[in-house]
Formats: structure tokens, C-alpha cells, sequence
């Protein structure tokens, strides 16, 4: 290619019709060469149908949901209005996991009075903002001394005083997004705390954690820095965590999004038969589809066998957490890809995922 460039710059002699229809030709040729191909009519017409909104085939509970904290109002009068197209039940919103670094972290406090005016529609977890920041720094200083715990038991209380149904989203392995780097083992003193207060009150614990099993190279494509170019294993501290307390419900988040490639139906099989205090939330994204994607061709596929045989034999231990933002960008939605498999369940099966677990393990009554 790069030979017939220098050959046509290097000619004055061919005619303007040549010219266009190898211009033309170039049009067609060069994107595809570079990575950028331009799908044909049908191919348009495949992505468009691919993505195209399809609501729920039954009501579903999203447990796992974002906003924009400078304009919490707005967000949630998005999600409100939003609710049917989805067939969206009930929403979840809960502050990112946040370090001390981020100016821009909050807690439930700056969502409750937005989420009181939806009341049955709108509910909270908290921690992101105040919690997981403690965790993180604890972690990072070695501290977690007898004033570092009291200090940190006293704001998870105060959480839930505040109205938040649960604890979340707390990161033991988080890569960067609109939060940096984050790492903590997830038996941490502190985590410990969480569980014992969590089930105390009869919450649950959501928590980011990418699956580590043995100590690794960061797997491509994620880039060193900002990631470091070592990662922890943290699969049998995270065990180690849901032993500590059999009544701390703790639920996973992101099953289907899966960056390191680890995050198997074999891995997830075996820590539920394990652990009956795991529940794991079910998230995939149209774009971003990760490495162990339940759905065949990354998202827009059937389920593969040996998931759809996991959530039909688990089906009292996953809920719809997509992960979406609100007010919702442009393009693919996340809450659409999340039902694109939702709604390839058995009706039984759909019912547990879609709403009864979520209203188990949330306190949603």
C-alpha cells in the first residue's frame, strides 16, 4: 500500500478519472488496513439492531447503578423517567469507590435527600466515599490500629442511620476508571469490621474486586503505569473474608465483566458451592465486553451452556448490577446488554434473578 501512495504522488499523468476511482479504491482499502473498517449496509443494520433498546421481558431490580454527584437530582429524575423503556423495577445508586486522593468523592449523604422524593424506587448504598478511602489508606500505610477501627465502625454506622440499605461500592482490586488504581486484600482488618456490621444489621456488602488467583503479570491489554505491573492474588483472602462471618451477605460485583481473564463459570461455581453468604451481581458492557463473557461474540450473542447451566443452578444467588450511569450517555447502554442475557433465561429463573433475590438480599420490602 505504501508503495502505490509514493507511486501516485510521485505521477502527474494519470487522469482525474483514475485518479477518482483509485481514490475510491483507497476509501474502501485504507480504513480496514489501520483497524478502522466502516461496516457495510448490512453489517450498519446488524450493530443497530444489536443495540437497539429492548426492555426487560419481565420487571427486573438494578442493584448496581451510578450518577452524575454534581447534579443528583437530575440523575434521578433520569432513571425515574427511563424506568419503563427498561422495565426497570426498582434502581440501586451508590457512590464510586473512592480514594482520599478523589475531590470529587461523596456518600450517601448527598443522595438521600434526591432518593426520599422516589420513595419504593430509589434506594441507596453507601461507603464508596468515606469507607472504602479508609480501607485503601489503611492498606497502603499499614495502619489499622484500635483508633483507625473505631473510627471507621462509627461512619459505617452512621451510613446506615442515613438510610442506606447496604454497603457498597467498596474496591479490594480496583482498575483505573473515574476512581485511580486500587488495591486492598480483601480480609483486611477493616473489611473484617464491615462484614461483622453488616451482619449485624442484616446488609449487604457490595465489593470490586477483579480476580487475582496466584500472584501475575498485569494481563494485556491493561497498561503499567497506571496499573502496577504485578498483581496480588486475592481469591483465597477474599475466601478468607466470606469465612470470617457466614452471615455477612457479599455480594460480588461484575460477574460477566471479567478484565484478567480468571473470572471463570468454573471459578464462580466453586465459590458458590463453597460460600452461601456469596451473591454476585451480573453486569455486562456492549463496548468493554472483558475476557469471560457469558454471551457468545462478546455481548450481543446467546448464552454459552455452561453459564446458562450456572445461573439455572445458582439461581437464588445472582442479581442484575449493570453498572450504568445516569443520566445514560450516548450509544450502547450497559442496562441493555445486561438484558440482552436476562431475557434468554428461563421465566423462573428470570423471576429469582430479575427481582425476588434483590428484594431477599437488599431489604427491598
Amino acid at each position: 500500500m505504501q508503495r502505490e501512495l509514493t507511486s501516485l504522488r510521485s505521477s502527474s499523468s494519470i487522469p482525474i478519472a483514475g485518479l477518482l476511482l483509485v481514490a475510491t479504491m483507497l476509501a474502501r482499502v485504507v480504513p480496514m488496513e489501520i483497524g478502522y473498517a466502516h461496516p457495510t449496509t448490512a453489517q450498519a443494520g446488524q450493530l443497530s439492531a444489536a443495540h437497539k433498546p429492548v426492555a426487560a421481558l419481565s420487571p427486573y431490580i438494578d442493584v448496581h447503578t451510578h450518577l452524575d454527584e454534581t447534579n443528583v437530582e437530575g440523575s434521578m429524575q433520569a432513571a425515574i423517567g427511563d424506568m419503563p423503556q427498561e422495565n426497570l423495577a426498582r434502581i440501586v445508586f451508590m457512590p464510586s469507590p473512592f480514594t482520599l486522593a478523589d475531590t470529587n468523592r461523596f456518600d450517601v449523604e448527598r443522595l438521600v435527600p434526591g432518593a426520599k422524593k422516589y420513595p419504593g424506587k430509589i434506594y441507596l448504598l453507601g461507603g464508596g466515599g468515606t469507607l472504602n478511602p479508609m480501607i485503601i489508606e489503611a492498606a497502603r500505610s499499614g495502619d489499622a490500629g484500635p483508633a483507625v477501627q473505631q473510627k471507621f465502625m462509627e461512619r459505617a454506622e452512621a451510613i446506615l442511620a442515613a438510610g442506606a440499605v447496604g454497603f457498597g461500592e467498596m474496591a479490594a482490586e480496583h482498575f483505573p476508571s473515574s476512581t485511580p488504581y486500587e488495591s486492598a486484600p480483601p480480609d483486611h482488618p477493616l473489611f473484617l469490621r464491615l462484614a461483622d456490621i453488616a451482619a449485624q444489621h442484616g446488609v449487604p456488602i457490595c465489593i470490586h474486586m477483579e480476580a487475582v488467583p496466584e500472584d501475575m503479570d498485569l494481563p494485556a491489554p491493561l497498561k503499567s503505569p497506571p496499573n502496577p505491573p504485578r498483581l496480588h492474588a486475592n481469591i483465597a483472602a477474599f475466601e478468607r473474608l466470606l469465612a470470617h462471618n457466614p452471615r455477612a451477605e457479599i455480594v460480588w460485583a461484575h460477574l460477566g465483566w471479567d478484565t484478567t481473564g480468571y473470572r471463570t463459570p468454573e471459578l464462580t461455581r466453586r465459590l458458590l458451592e463453597a460460600h452461601p453468604n456469596l451473591f454476585m451481581e451480573i453486569k455486562l458492557d456492549p463496548v468493554d465486553t472483558g475476557k469471560t463473557s457469558p454471551l457468545s461474540n462478546g455481548a450481543p450473542g446467546t448464552i454459552k451452556p455452561e453459564w446458562l447451566k450456572l445461573f439455572t443452578d445458582f439461581q437464588d444467588r445472582f442479581v442484575i448490577g449493570t453498572d450504568q450511569h445516569y443520566p445514560q450517555s450516548s450509544g450502547p447502554q450497559r442496562w441493555q446488554a445486561a438484558v440482552r442475557l436476562f431475557n434468554q433465561l428461563p421465566a423462573a429463573v428470570r423471576q429469582k434473578i430479575g427481582t425476588e433475590n434483590a428484594v431477599r438480599i437488599y431489604n427491598l420490602n
